[in-house]
């Protein structure tokens, strides 16, 4: 029978979210995963396979408990002001789409796994945003008219988060998704 596992293996995911994160994918070695995990070389190596096994589990770690969740409160706003509001709330509670954004320009382009994953959350959330523009513009009650809106929305949240991710203030990122809210409502989708 084989010794009992000395770690807590939804812990070590988590933490390696956190890490991935910060870091990125290259920027992290199997040292660095073993210091902040807390973990054996050998049962990490045991339990995910290899770094990229703890990569991929992780990206999917955090798309269930940081991204859908995200989706999911832009999806419920009553209109698109409050929808952007909420993508682009940036306190530490909620990473929202940190590790996604480094997934997106990182690993994607040479990793079908993860342009996969990344592809899937992009567009659940230019679906949640479709929603929102469809209720708030009532008039737009046809999806299509929304689509290309919708994603245009994607690409300026994203955008405004790594902005604040690269240092730009919660202030200059709330302001810029207010002006992006203003223009929206100025024009007929």
């Amino acid at each position: 029978m084989g010794r009992p596992r000395g770690f807590d293996e939804e812990q070590a995911v988590q933490a390696a979210v956190e890490v991935f994160a910060d870091q990125g994918y290259d920027g992290t070695s199997v040292d660095d995963l073993v210091a902040k995990l807390g973990v054996h070389r050998n049962s990490l190596y045991k339990t995910f396979g290899s770094k990229r096994g703890l990569y991929t589990r992780a990206l999917r770690w955090h798309v269930e408990h940081h991204v859908r969740p995200l989706v999911m409160a832009v999806s419920a706003a009553d209109d698109i002001t409050e929808a952007l509001r909420r993508a682009l709330a940036a306190d530490a509670a909620q990473p929202g789409f940190d590790l996604l954004l480094r997934a997106a320009v990182e690993r994607a382009p040479i990793d079908s796994e993860v342009a996969e994953i990344v592809a899937g959350c992009l567009q659940e959330f230019d679906e949640a945003l479709g929603r929102v523009l469809i209720a708030t513009y009532q008039g737009a009650d046809e999806t299509a008219r929304v689509a290309a809106p919708a994603t245009e929305l994607t690409a300026a949240v994203l955008g405004l988060r790594l902005r604040a991710r690269a240092g730009a203030s919660e202030t200059h990122t709330t302001e810029a998704g207010g002006a992006v809210a203003d223009q929206l409502s100025r024009h007929e989708i």
